[in-house]
């Protein structure tokens, strides 16, 4: 068996703490774990072979993906990068074409929460049953309550009802609330979980009966694909040719060998700010409290903040999300409108939709202080052993001081090696390196000028991490 992690996904109705560059599967929501560190990790206990993952991601988030893996000791199979996005049909396509035939392939998202380990286990051990038997399984969560959020899947019928594998009578959209309510009630309708277990070969002969162009567009781009240190660049011009669409849409609609197995495991998505508080610890008055919070008078109220004190007086029902650039604050019965402030920042072009202050970078990240049209100042830390790419800027100039640790500097044709207190400046269209041979972060202030300072005004000639040939 091996784990299929889906990790393309953005997370826009948890804004600000998830962002298109820094999605909610990276971040430590439900545990001091991140989401998919805790995916990875409660595998712990099944096959042997469940330890060693597939990884589907798109190229941004690649470097995220890899440290997050070294931190819990986990080396995967392969990291599949999608260089555009094309739903979980054909993300799935790549990893059954990465995998042997007969390889069982339990598909996981990369973003849920599932408290119950035990009975996770026993529905995937059964799932693995049938998919050895040729069935394309999907799990079906028992539902708790009516929810209009998620789609749902009608058993075939109920008899003999108990802990097996169902026959699946149809998919269904996301309902009303009273339609929700009248599916919770029959007793034959679970919420599509998004997860899945079938053979490699099985689900490309589906994928070929009812999605052949999709096929042939995911064949073409893992053919062409390359390696490039930890990850499986598929071929961009053929991907991006491939229809999008979803696993349900393209094939479990379809097929006669789909089958649901019920999981009763304390099963989220996440999916809003609601549902986090849904399933974390509250205090006496129901609110849940993150970093430094000062809650008077507040019940029922969802309380986040990322370092600034938080206070609340005289609230009740609410969401108040604090992040370094950003706050929100929502009913926690509208948290579901959130997306359409993503789509309204995307619209106004503003850069609070896709990165927080904070940037994460394979060598480390950058804070930025503060800015204007004509300089910016960012906060950079370097981790030890680590270097920036060598490359100009045509219309900035950057002056550095070092506040922590030693910094190695290449600027044109000489090397500099600076320490705490010392500075440099790198002049337009200079050839420069940052790189930390020593042993603690290095930590400098840079101060950019000039007629433009976008992350883009960057060109690379070399680099150790691959982006050489990025714009």
């Amino acid at each position: 068996m091996i784990p299929v992690v889906l990790s393309g996904g953005s997370g826009s109705r948890l804004w600000p703490l998830s962002r298109a560059h820094y999605p909610k599967q990276f971040i430590p929501l439900a545990s001091e774990q991140t989401m998919l560190q805790a995916t990875l990790g409660r595998l712990q206990g099944l096959r042997a072979e469940a330890l060693s993952p597939l990884v589907i991601c798109n190229e941004q988030h690649r470097f995220m993906v890899a440290e997050q893996l070294r931190e819990i000791d986990l080396v995967a199979q392969g990291i599949l990068l999608e260089p555009v996005g094309r739903n979980t049909a054909p993300a799935v396509a790549l990893a059954a074409l990465a995998a042997a035939p007969d390889d069982i392939l339990l598909v996981l998202p990369a973003d849920h929460v599932i408290e119950d380990i035990v009975a996770f286990h026993r529905a995937v051990e059964l799932a693995c049953c049938e998919a050895e038997k040729g069935a394309l399984v999907t799990f079906g969560v028992v539902p708790t309550s009516a929810q209009t959020g998620y789609g749902y899947i009608q058993a075939a019928s109920a008899e003999g009802a108990g802990f097996r594998a169902y026959n699946i009578q149809q998919f269904v959209e996301k309902p009303d609330l009273a339609t929700a309510q009248a599916y919770v009630d029959s007793g034959d309708y679970y919420w599509n979980s998004g997860m899945f277990a079938f053979r490699a070969g099985r689900y490309l002969e589906e994928l070929a009966r009812y999605q052949p162009e999709m096929l042939s567009a995911c064949q073409a781009a893992f053919e062409g694909a390359s390696v490039d240190l930890d990850f499986t660049r598929l071929d961009k011009a053929a991907f991006s040719a491939c229809p999008d669409d979803s696993i349900d849409y393209a094939v479990m609609e379809k097929t006669d060998s789909a089958v649901v197995i019920p999981l009763d495991a304390g099963w989220s998505d996440i999916g809003s700010w609601s549902a986090l508080w849904d399933i974390s610890e509250k205090d006496a008055q129901g609110n849940t409290c993150k970093g430094d919070v000062l809650a008077v008078d507040t019940h029922d109220s969802y309380l986040h903040t990322n370092g600034r004190l938080l206070a609340t007086v005289g609230i009740k029902g609410l969401v108040v999300v604090e992040t370094d650039d950003a706050v929100l604050v929502a009913d926690k019965s509208c948290v579901q409108e959130v997306k359409s402030v993503v789509n309204q920042l995307q619209t106004r072009g503003r850069s609070e939709r896709e990165s927080h202050r904070k940037v994460y970078r394979p060598w480390g990240m950058y804070d930025s202080i503060a800015a204007n049209e004509r300089y910016q100042t960012k906060r950079i830390v370097v981790n030890p052993g680590a270097q920036l790419s060598l490359q100009k800027h045509y219309h900035r100039a950057e002056h550095w001081v070092v506040v922590q640790g030693t910094g190695l500097v290449t600027r044109g044709d000489e090397k500099v090696m600076l320490s705490v207190n010392e500075s440099i400046y790198i002049p337009i269209g200079m050839k420069h390196r940052l790189e930390n041979p020593g042993v603690i972060p290095l930590e400098i202030i840079e101060v950019q000028t000039g007629d433009y300072l976008g992350e883009d005004d960057i060109v690379r000639f070399d680099d150790q991490y691959g982006r050489a040939e990025e714009k």
